[in-house]
């Protein structure tokens, strides 16, 4: 690791890694905290935004809220006192190193070993659980895993070799939480959706950094060499696809509905003058995966009248199939949403984030073939999506955008971009822009109602 070290070939005092000089910059800059001065600031908003969190009931708006804006203003304060180097290395080396041991622990049952029990556990007691297929895992290194696990802050260390599961560890177990680090790391040794986020800077370097991401050949193509997308690749390597979903169900999970009184109204802008007769759909679900979001609807309003029907295509319907809630009334059906919409006249049609997987020229066919199907003055189109703010937008709407770019050559798109797509592009009308709780101003989730001009 040392090889080409402080005054080697690439990484000289002088350098920016690449050979090229900075001499505008001086090298005693590594040496001091990123930003000392935001530190007051900083730890005054936290002491503030903590006294909310010990008098507010758990969970209401006014407690989430504040517990969001501490959680941003800790991480601000960490990377504020670290010093550029102590930054640099936590994120190539041991964030790194966090995401395998993270993946080593999800594919080898330790984590399940090391939460089945609410005390302690040595690396032995650890060891000796683990499933079959990892019944001969090298002690050595299940200690060098769990350490490192610790010093992260993953697991709590109590002693030599010693450990005590996290909330967060204890989530690992749950396939909705677990999958999306093997989604990453792919099948095999194929680097799943992780290879092209490591390949997206050379992509970029080879096109003469002269255009973003965009079109059917883009950075996943380039690092998987192939030219299916990001979807067919996942099902022509299994269970890719399987994994995928389940990672769509633990980022939705515990997120407000937008059916949620304080989000949308949906008695006065849906079941409000819902035509009902026999065959018409109330609710039309597109594209939505496993059926979290129509199912939780149909939960909400037991007693609402109308069709609700779940849109995907085959392999997804039939995993869907394996957690299908018993006796739900949702009409769980086969369809790819680039092909004529079957269901004419719904009352709503709704997209889940499924246009910010695709460029606009796309989404414009997308949304025609919906346009076809609804019934003017009366039909509305729901899109679920992030609308990234000019100022302020959170890390998650942020990381979610780089995702996209790397992994389907699309993006989110800021409120300017969706009125182009939507008003300009597909020729719809936006009625309203209904933000998430707290979500105006960071660009994770908002609700986009549309409707025919």
């Amino acid at each position: 690791m040392t090889g080409t070290g402080a005054n080697g070939p690439n990484g000289g005092a002088n350098g920016n890694g690449n050979g090229t000089a900075s001499p505008t910059i001086h090298p005693s800059i590594i040496l001091h905290p990123n930003d000392l001065a935001s530190v007051p600031s900083l730890i005054k908003e936290i002491l503030s935004k903590g006294s909310l969190l010990s008098s507010s009931p758990y969970n209401d708006h006014e407690y989430e809220t504040a517990r969001l804006s501490l959680v941003q203003a800790a991480h601000r304060l960490v990377i504020s006192l670290e010093k550029p180097r102590e930054t640099m290395i936590r994120q190539t080396w041991a964030n790194t190193a966090g995401f395998s041991v993270l993946t080593i622990g999800i594919e080898a049952g330790i984590w399940a070993s090391l939460a089945s029990s609410s005390s302690p556990q040595t690396v032995s007691q650890i060891h000796t659980r683990l499933p079959s297929h990892a019944a001969n895992f090298h002690k050595g290194y299940l200690s060098r895993i769990l350490k490192h696990a610790a010093a992260m802050g993953y697991i709590t260390e109590t002693g030599p070799d010693t450990y005590l599961a996290s909330n967060f560890i204890k989530s690992l177990t749950i396939p909705i939480m677990g999958s999306g680090y093997s989604v990453f790391s792919g099948p095999g040794r194929t680097g799943g959706a992780r290879l092209p986020m490591l390949a997206l800077p050379a992509w970029l370097q080879e096109n003469g950094y002269e255009k973003e991401p965009e079109g059917p050949m883009g950075p996943f193509q380039h690092a998987h060499d192939t030219k299916l997308n990001m979807f067919e690749w996942f099902h022509a390597n299994p269970p890719a696809g399987e994994w995928f979903n389940l990672h769509m169900g633990g980022y939705a999970f515990g997120r407000p509905n937008w059916f949620d009184d304080e989000i949308y109204p949906v008695r006065e802008r849906l079941i409000d003058g819902f035509k009902d007769r026999e065959g018409e759909a109330l609710l039309v679900d597109i594209g939505g995966g496993l059926g979290h979001d129509i199912e939780a609807f149909a939960s909400r309003f037991p007693d609402a009248k109308g069709r609700l029907v779940l849109q995907d295509l085959e392999h997804v319907i039939e995993q869907g199939l394996q957690t299908k809630v018993e006796g739900s009334r949702v009409e769980r059906t086969v369809y790819d949403f680039h092909t004529e919409q079957p269901v004419k006249g719904a009352r709503a049609y709704y997209m889940h984030s499924i246009l910010h997987d695709w460029s606009d020229d796309i989404c414009v066919k997308i949304i025609a073939n919906i346009k076809e199907a609804m019934k003017p003055g009366y039909s509305r189109l729901l899109i679920d999506e992030g609308v990234i703010p000019d100022t302020g937008a959170s890390w998650e709407a942020t990381g979610l955008d780089m995702i996209l770019s790397g992994l389907l050559s699309s993006r989110e798109r800021t409120r300017a971009e969706w009125t182009r797509l939507l008003e300009e592009k597909a020729g719809l009308k936006i009625n309203k822009i209904y933000h998430y709780l707290g979500d105006a101003s960071r660009g994770t989730t908002s609700l986009i109602e549309c409707e025919l001009v």
